[in-house]
């Protein structure tokens, strides 16, 4: 048998935790299945499956080998999909990145019509606060607002977020509208930062030559999350630095008054990332361009 064969079987009795299921949806008899197994075992070196006589379960080395070999097997399906009658179809997994805002406003609104054209892929969508390590944790792509350190990475720019510094009508109401920074001495600014413990640089704002500079502010709350960012401006607790597009609908409605419009920070540069491939997969390719479309629409 040969190395892809092996490794679909593998993937599928990884994935039923069963070489009896895998059988049955194989067609195979359950013995061809085990030994199916066992020679990817052996030439890998490794063990990939602990065996009982109620469960499989995949080992730490199986785990790793399942997820690679699934990733293997969809750039095979690509390869292959070059010259099918239908190449646009899409097989395998994806696995992205993006802030928990652009997920919810943009990209899954407008996924079922994705998935839709392309029903054979498999979309793993991570939102997180923290920057994924990209390499490490398998990602194919990630969308990242702010500015890039990892010069061993890809950036595709896709454009730049306007900044608004923005509070709540009753937060106003209570403490005053700011008309100069002098002002920022008689308010209170939410901080938000990566991780709990990390110190905030306080109310940031550009000059005309784009440095970016930093005015040490009170406020009684700091939160590691960018949901929690934006209610608790909402709640009236301070001012914010966001994204304009993110609070866009607030501000339309009231909920929020953008202040201080003259000493904003620094447009912040959208950009997809990836890791350097000779190859990067047509699943990659496909959805970063879908992506990308969808996000030239909310960028400036």
């Amino acid at each position: 048998m040969n190395l892809p064969d092996a490794m679909k079987v593998f993937v599928r009795v990884a994935e039923l935790s069963s070489f009896t299921l895998a059988a049955e949806q194989l067609g195979w008899p359950r013995a061809s299945v085990s030994a199916a197994v066992r020679q990817l075992e052996a030439e890998l070196g490794v063990r990939l499956l602990h065996r009982t006589t109620r469960r499989v379960q995949m080992t730490q080395d199986g785990q790793v080998v399942f997820e690679r070999a699934q990733d293997l097997l969809a750039d095979l399906d690509d390869l292959r999909g070059l010259f099918r009658a239908n190449p646009a179809q899409l097989r395998g997994r994806l696995r992205v990145d993006m802030p928990q805002a652009i997920a919810r406003d943009v990209v899954l609104p407008a996924l079922p019509a994705f998935l839709a054209e392309h029903p054979a892929l498999d979309i793993e969508l991570s939102c997180v606060d923290r920057r994924v390590d990209l390499v490490a944790e398998g990602f194919d792509c990630v969308l990242r607002v702010g500015k890039l350190t990892d010069s061993s990475l890809i950036a595709r720019p896709l454009g730049e977020y306007r900044m608004a510094n923005c509070a709540s009508p009753g937060y106003l109401a209570a403490h005053g509208t700011p008309r100069s920074l002098d002002d920022l001495a008689h308010h209170r600014l939410v901080h938000y930062v990566p991780s709990l413990g990390a110190r905030s640089t306080g109310f940031e704002h550009g000059d005309v030559q784009g440095t970016l500079h930093t005015v040490a502010m009170p406020g009684a709350l700091t939160v590691n999350s960018t949901i929690a960012y934006e209610g608790a401006a909402l709640a009236g607790l301070g001012i914010i630095q966001v994204p304009e597009v993110g609070v866009r609908e607030h501000l339309a409605a009231g909920r929020l008054v953008e202040v201080l419009a003259a000493w904003c920070t620094p447009a912040m540069p959208v950009s997809l990332v990836y890791a350097h491939r000779r190859h990067l997969p047509l699943r990659a390719q496909v959805f970063m361009n879908w992506l990308a479309a969808l996000m030239a629409q909310r960028l400036n």
